[in-house]
């Protein structure tokens, strides 16, 4: 079982990836802004990470290219989500070190693909 951190601000799209995770069987740590999220990914190890773009305190773009300077997050992947769906916002993500774009509104199987691609199973 793998350990999963997800940041996002608003309720309904935490809501929203929660319910799309929850059958993964995959333990899952929340974060409500980019802040929480650095500071909980520092605090824990962590297989994947899924962060929203844009939070309150840092953003998730902040956040990836915080955290893929660090040695400890080389290997760990990172997908970004976010409504920001222009090339250059996706090429802006890729440059910060994301290893996942998902542009929202998305269906909760494209979050199990990315999962699955990234940790296997389901």
């Amino acid at each position: 079982m793998a350990k999963i951190l997800v940041a996002d601000d608003s309720k309904t799209e935490m809501a929203f990836l929660l319910d799309a995770l929850k059958g993964t069987g995959h333990n899952i740590v929340t974060a409500v802004d980019g802040k929480e999220a650095e500071e909980k990914a520092m605090a824990e190890p962590f297989d994947l990470i899924i962060l929203d773009v844009i939070m309150p305190n840092k953003n998730g773009f902040q956040v990836c290219r915080s955290l893929k300077k660090n040695p400890k997050f080389k290997d760990i992947p990172i997908i970004l989500t976010t409504s920001k769906s222009g090339e250059s916002d996706k090429f802006w993500g890729k440059k910060q070190g994301a290893d996942e774009y998902i542009t929202k509104p998305y269906e909760p199987v494209e979050i199990l693909l990315a999962v699955k691609k990234y940790l296997g199973g389901a």
